[in-house]
């Protein structure tokens, strides 16, 4: 306590900074009016606004959620200002949405557009290379809905939200593919002591092998395989 006081240490100043306690009720009714603000802005934008985001609406819901905070607890930080910020985002974002709805260089401009991400079982090499997702997390996006290796899937898209659509082969139909359960990779082999079915642990791609030292993947000419799955889908 002595090296509190020694030092200047304020209760005051640790509790309401360098504001008087009369500034207490003012904060009170700061935040009640930017929360009717915020609250009234999202109805405005609607359920768009408050789905799963794409970048442009996550823009514009931090632009929101910053001129919101400041106002409630700054003093020197009007309310005035902050409703006209809010006043220019939403209709930025009306202005943005309506330009989307009639073009679709705008709406690709803004929003991107879906990736195929699978094809029949094997990686779009040149379509996941775009995207920041590692395969890790890709893999473990398959998995939740149900997936345990890639052949199992026709096609997988990546949409403007950044959610996973899956297209599932039939059971019937069901290829062989790579295996995508945890530690599933860890026995990846370049020489092929067997004949078996193996997935090309780089893309996906999936064939029957013959005994060789060396079989290059047709697909994106890597080396290394691991056997591969033709289980059906447990749903």
């Amino acid at each position: 306590m002595f090296f509190l006081q020694a030092k200047g240490f304020s209760w005051k100043e640790l509790m309401l900074g360098s504001e008087e306690w009369q500034f207490i009720p003012e904060v009170m009714i700061r935040t009640l009016v930017m929360f009717s603000i915020v609250l009234i802005s999202m109805s405005v934008l609607g359920k768009r606004g408050v789905r799963q985001l794409s970048v442009f609406e996550l823009v514009v819901i931090i632009g929101l959620g910053s001129a919101a905070g400041d106002p409630m607890f700054y003093k020197d930080v009007g309310l005035i200002p902050a409703i006209l910020v809010f006043g220019i985002v939403i209709g930025l974002y009306t202005l943005v949405t309506h330009l989307v709805g009639r073009s679709q260089k705008v709406e690709y401009l803004v929003e991107g557009k879906p990736m195929c991400l699978i094809d029949e079982g094997s990686f779009a090499i040149e379509n996941f290379s775009k995207e920041n997702l590692g395969q890790d997390e890709f893999f473990a996006e398959l998995r939740v809905k149900g997936v345990s290796h890639l052949g199992q899937v026709e096609s997988a898209i990546i949409e403007t939200n950044g959610e996973i659509s899956v297209f599932y082969y039939e059971d019937e139909d069901v290829l062989y593919g790579l295996p995508i359960m945890p530690g599933s990779l860890m026995d990846q082999v370049e020489k092929i002591d067997q004949k078996a079915h193996y997935a090309c642990v780089f893309c996906g791609y999936a064939k029957e092998l013959s005994p060789a030292p060396v079989h290059v993947c047709p697909n994106c000419s890597k080396t290394k395989w691991v056997k591969a799955s033709n289980k059906r889908r447990v749903t």
